[in-house]
């Protein structure tokens, strides 16, 4: 099959560079006899570059000679040393560029296509450059390894790559491998390419570095069906658009013109070698994209980038603001005179002055505007500044700086476009560079007020010389609307260019966050002590309630405790024991509570592995005393990124703070106890997904416990954005809707609405308060002719009328200055009839009762297709008129919503008791410690305190039990024994697994095993060995209470450690951990089925410098039956299936007999018990 290997694959990408892609020539290498052209010390195709330097710059060529003498040998060879030595010391990119100076003449390596055609010999010396292709190029010196394909600009060597074909069984992977193993580092011209690229057939990747097995390769795909690969090529190879698009001569020339860049070693830094930069594929294809677009369309259009995290949104926005800058149309002409970056990003700022620096080695061209409206105002109106670097916010002070801007087009890229940029200062930043007339003809118009209002009309919608080029990760449905181009097939606005959230995980440039998420649900009572029972709104009773279960002592102590020993069991050991967790709460508040029970809990358990900060804005009340963010961390609010990189503190507690644009790639884990929705939750939780891969050591993953959502809730919230946002056009005629609902309310009246907008637009020092007097009459309509609920649905109308018309003002041509007017005064009239929704819960309301339950663990899964997102919800606001309830049927109705519905019935009655008194740590310890003798003297005063504590559940159940000793030695008689079990195994699973380890430790509820599956003398593999851990756990799931089963610990209670099983575990390069775990999990499922595996939780700890694993088993909701391996000395391996139980010290496998009857007693009403 040599017509589908390797060498065809070569063949035919060479012939068509040739055919169709404008290259000069394709060579063959010999490593037998080495092609004459190529000169392997220099590396350099001496040939080729003495071919372009005599055809394009012959004079100067000649003046050299001369210096050498008249020598031409002498000169060929003394210039060749000197650009090998240009070529190590600056670099490839640089020395194509800007060419060298050899004996002071200075001599061009290439010529690349001019921003205009303005210059007719630029044009014809750029045509002679040479691009070239060698096939099998022998380029070490006394070897015979050859390269597949070398690709030549000019006798420079540019780029490498390595060829496979799907139909000999080789991929990419393969050649990703042979760049690792096989190819020196060091060797003179794989230093100096400038790209490497890996190639089959389906696949590309390629890297700008080679360093040995620590090389890593990017994909360099074009993504397909909105995730990662390629999609199929009707004409051919998927990969294709390698050598038809990007190898193309032009391409490829614009591509090392005006793409790749090197970031400069780090001042002081030595190991860090020079990067250099070459575009992902998608980066390249958006640029791109919109630069031909606007070269087609010109000013005006909108455009809206979809690019992911990870996607590499600084350098794009930097390769676009320059190609932008110097853009030229068909006709030669500038687009754009000024490219106005919008942004908060100070990082962006430098990438832009370095990358521009390196394409033009011109100052001044890139301007920041880092100190106020003035400088804005100057750097728009001169000449020298082409990219100009600003936040939005600066635009509505610049009117008051310039009387009129040139006549100018702009390009605006805006950076994290969001609704912010829907608002008031985008409007101002149309009306400071906008070019539309709103005013009308002078016979039409001559009231200065009406003039005003045209303007603020026509500045609020597209501008004929405007382009905005609006990059984000999560459009809303507004960004889609106002930057967005409306796909006529569907109907939905839809985004310019795409690179999904999706295709950024499977691509590996950022990580799953929903991988592995655990929600849990806490269960509370509280009751109600007050005599009088007042009345609320159930809806804000709820929130207040809601609230102040969420800030109370117990339940922040609950959760403390969860957080702070799933970080120290799961998360403190990842990333090389530098990995991060951050807790996102409610609020200010909030976040203050958690540090206090967050560090009293790390105190009092003597732990000095876990640092926690805290993060807020502004001052806080905090229990009579003042409190912000620096009072509590004990440094400055500036300090706490850098501090908490370093090794001091472990977990940040957030309250609306770092929860977007906070890259931290230490950032492991993520607690949240705060309502996520919608886009809020995308950000969020995205704080996650920055990788990690620097010496040797990689983030391998990403966890979340989340408190107060639901996992299908967290679906929903991140579908829209894992794939491709879309968004149905908005209904204009909804604006004309809501400001005809305001009518009915007689609030606003037409005189009054003309005299106000007139004031609102006029200047003088007295226009304050005049405004205020002429919005009065309106306001004290509201507060005395409305009835309460009217005034609720006035401030609800009222509201969306003003966000309604901010927005579609700027999608839809409206031309209705009435309209604006309106706008106007309703947004001043808003800010006076707000409404203060707060109500605070009576000091005599307690929580009498809280339990957490873990209620989901696992994977997220997400569609990944197309998600749809709405700008605004048609019909009218929330028409809620709440009857009064009494606060105690209020809390009733939260007690039902949160689980703690209390059935009347016996057993359920003190079923209760018990449960929560097996959740008390207290009992859990003394249960542990003490004999059924002494536990049982406890356990009847706390079990009549839990009675009591039910009294309002059931009165005549407590009153009976209270009232009859008889009945009470008959509850704790049948008590006893399942709350001291199940305490035991409660107290097993959080204490100190030290606290497990010791001779005669091992009980009903305790059970050791040395190692998982290897002979604990030998270390060798014994596949049956994994049964009698099996059985064990198979006997916990079977009992009422459940069990822990600890691996790595001996018979008699000292550690052996998990050291043999680790080594005979073949996945080399996985956690260790992870992989036991996983194992462990895997075997459980094979032996017992799925549904078993939910009933078992694992731990692993580091004991004595070794790992152990504690298996925590829950008592099973059905009869478990275990399939083991057995084997007798000397006899075959046979797979048996029993039930199991456990005996006093050990486990036993019941007969058919002894099972039905186990059964029947442990499960009755079961069909396995019938």
């Amino acid at each position: 099959m040599s017509n589908v290997d390797e060498a065809a694959f070569e063949q035919f990408i060479c012939d068509w560079l040739v055919g169709s892609g404008g290259y000069n020539a394709v060579k063959v290498g010999n490593p037998r006899d080495p092609q004459p052209d190529f000169d392997v010390v220099r590396a350099l195709d001496t040939a080729e570059l003495f071919n372009f330097i005599g055809a394009t710059q012959s004079l100067e060529w000649d003046k050299l000679v001369m210096l050498y003498g008249g020598d031409v040998t002498k000169a060929q060879k003394g210039f060749a040393d000197r650009l090998a030595k240009e070529l190590e010391v600056r670099g490839t990119v640089d020395v194509l560029r800007h060419g060298m100076v050899d004996l002071g003449q200075t001599i061009k390596l290439a010529f690349f296509r001019p921003a205009s055609g303005l210059s007719p010999e630029l044009i014809e010396r750029y045509g002679k450059n040479r691009l070239t292709v060698t096939r099998q190029l022998p380029y070490e010196a006394g070897s015979t390894k050859t390269l597949d394909l070398c690709l030549f600009v000019n006798g420079v060597p540019v780029a490498t790559a390595e060829l496979k074909n799907h139909l000999t069984g080789q991929t990419v992977a393969q050649a990703v491998e042979q760049y690792r193993t096989d190819r020196d580092p060091k060797n003179t011209l794989l230093k100096r390419a400038v790209v490497h690229f890996a190639v089959d057939t389906e696949q590309a990747a390629m890297t700008t570095r080679l360093a040995g097995k620590a090389t890593r390769f990017l994909p360099f795909n074009r993504g397909h069906d909105l995730g990662a690969g390629n999609p199929p090529n009707p004409d051919g190879h998927r990969t294709a658009y390698l050598w038809e698009r990007v190898w193309q001569r032009d391409a490829w020339l614009d591509l090392l013109n005006r793409f790749v860049h090197v970031e400069p070693t780090p001042k002081g830094s030595k190991k860090q070698a020079q990067l250099t930069i070459f575009p992902r594929f998608h980066q390249w294809d958006a640029v791109l994209a919109m630069t031909a677009a606007a070269r087609s369309n010109g000013a005006g259009d909108d455009y809206l980038v979809q690019h992911s995290a990870g996607s590499g949104k600084s350098n794009t926005i930097a390769w676009l603001a320059h190609r932008l800058s110097s853009l030229h149309n068909d006709a030669d002409e500038k687009v754009f005179d000024k490219v106005v970056v919008i942004t908060d990003r100070r990082v962006l700022d430098k990438q832009l002055q370095d990358t521009v620096h390196q394409f033009e080695h011109v100052h001044g061209v890139v301007q920041r505007i880092d100190e106020d409206s003035t400088q804005l105002a100057e750097a728009l109106t001169g000449q020298q500044a082409r990219i100009i670097i600003t936040t939005l916010q600066k635009f509505p002070y610049v009117t008051e700086k310039i009387d009129s801007l040139p006549d100018r087009t702009y390009a605006v890229i805006v950076d994290e476009a969001h609704s912010s940029q829907t608002g008031e200062s985008a409007t101002k930043l149309k009306e400071v560079l906008g070019s539309a007339d709103g005013a009308a003809a002078p016979d039409e118009l001559t009231d200065p007020a009406e003039d005003a209002l045209a303007a603020a009309v026509a500045a609020r919608g597209k501008q004929p010389n405007l382009s905005f080029f609006a990059f984000t990760a999560t459009p809303k449905a507004r960004t889609l609307e106002l930057f967005g181009r409306l796909d006529r097939g569907t109907g939905r606005h839809v985004p310019f260019h795409l690179y999904s959230m999706r295709q950024a995980i499977e691509e590996g440039f950022i990580l799953d966050v929903l991988a592995s998420y655990v929600t849990y649900k806490t269960y509370w009572n509280i009751e109600n002590t007050t005599p009088d029972d007042p009345d609320f709104d159930p809806g804000k009773a709820r929130a207040a309630i809601a609230k102040f279960v969420a800030l109370h002592e117990h339940t922040l102590a609950q959760k403390a405790e969860v957080i702070v020993e799933h970080f120290r069991e799961n998360v403190a050991h990842r990333i090389g024991g530098m990995a991060k967790a951050m807790v996102v709460t409610s609020s200010r508040e909030h976040a203050a509570r958690y540090v206090l029970a967050l560090r009293k809990y790390v105190n009092d358990k003597g732990y000095t592995d876990v640092g926690v900060l805290v993060a807020f804005s502004g001052t806080l009340d905090l229990d009579g005393g003042t409190e912000t963010e620096s009072s509590m961390n004990g440094f400055p609010d500036s300090q706490t990124p850098a501090e908490f990189d370093g090794g001091e503190w472990q977990i940040l507690v957030v309250a609306e703070k770092y929860q977007t644009g906070f890259d931290q790639p230490k950032l492991y884990a993520m607690y949240v106890d705060k309502p996520l929705n919608g886009l809020a939750a995308v950000q969020t939780l995205s704080r996650l997904n920055r990788t990690y891969d620097r010496d040797g050591i990689r983030k391998d993953g990403t966890f979340v416990l989340d408190f107060r959502n639901d996992a299908d809730d967290i679906r929903a919230a991140f579908e829209p954005w894992y794939g491709e946002t879309v968004a149905p056009p908005t209904d204009p005629n909804l604006l004309y809707d809501t400001r005809h609902a305001l009518d009915e309310f007689g609030v606003l009246w037409p005189e009054e609405i003309e005299r106000t907008v007139d004031l609102l637009l006029a200047k003088g020092a007295t226009v304050t308060q005049r405004v205020h007097a002429a919005l009065a009459p309106a306001i004290d309509r509201f507060l005395y002719d409305l009835e309460e609920d009217e005034q609720e649905r006035f401030r609800d109308d009222l509201g969306r009328f003003v966000r309604t018309y901010a927005f579609l003002s700027q999608v839809v041509a409206f031309t209705d200055i009435k309209l604006e007017r309106d706008y106007l005064y309703c947004k001043a009239l808003a800010a006076f009839v707000k409404a203060d929704g707060s109500v605070a819960v009576h000091p005599d309301v307690e929580l009498t009762h809280l339990k957490l339950e873990q209620t989901f663990e696992g994977s997220v899964t997400l569609d990944g297709t197309v998600g749809e997102v709405v700008s605004i919800f048609g019909g009218t606001g929330k028409m809620h008129e709440p009857e009064p309830e009494p606060l105690s049927n209020i809390i009733a109705m939260l007690n039902e919503r949160f689980g703690t519905s209390w059935d009347p019935k016996d057993r359920v009655f003190y079923d209760t008791v018990a449960e929560k008194l097996i959740g008390r740590s207290d009992i859990q310890q003394q249960a542990s410690a003490n004999s059924p003798e002494n536990f049982g003297l406890i356990l009847a005063k706390e079990f009549q305190s839990g009675v009591l504590d039910q009294l309002g559940v059931s009165e005549d159940m407590a009153l009976a039990y209270i009232d009859n000793t008889e009945l009470q030695g008959e509850v704790l008689k049948a008590y006893l024994p399942f709350i001291q079990g199940k305490a035991k195994v409660a107290h097993q699973e959080h204490c100190d697994v030290v606290e497990l380890l010791g001779p005669d430790r091992e009980s009903t509820f305790l059970e050791y095993k040395a190692t998982l599956r290897t002979h604990q003398d030998s270390g060798e593999t014994f596949k049956p060995l994994e049964g009698a851990s099996l059985k064990t756990i198979a006997a916990f799931m079977n009992g009422h209470e459940g069990g822990t089963l600890l691996i790595g610990v001996s018979d008699d209670g000292t550690v052996h450690g998990l050291d043999s099983d680790y080594a005979n575990h073949s996945k080399q390069g996985q956690d260790q951990r992870d992989w036991f775990q996983q194992h462990l999990s895997n075997i459980i499922s094979t032996s017992m089925g799925d549904a078993a595996v939910t009933n078992v939780r694992a731990q692993m700890h580091h004991v004595d410098g070794h790992d152990i694993c504690r298996v925590q088993v829950d008592p099973s909701g059905f009869p478990v039956d275990a399939t083991v391996i057995k084997q007798k000395p000397g006899g075959p391996k046979e797979k048996v299936t029993e039930f199991y139980v456990r005996g006093l010290n050990g486990t036993k496998a019941l007969d058919v007999v002894e099972k039905q009857k186990y059964i029947a007693q442990r499960w009755p009403g079961t069909p396995e018990a019938s």
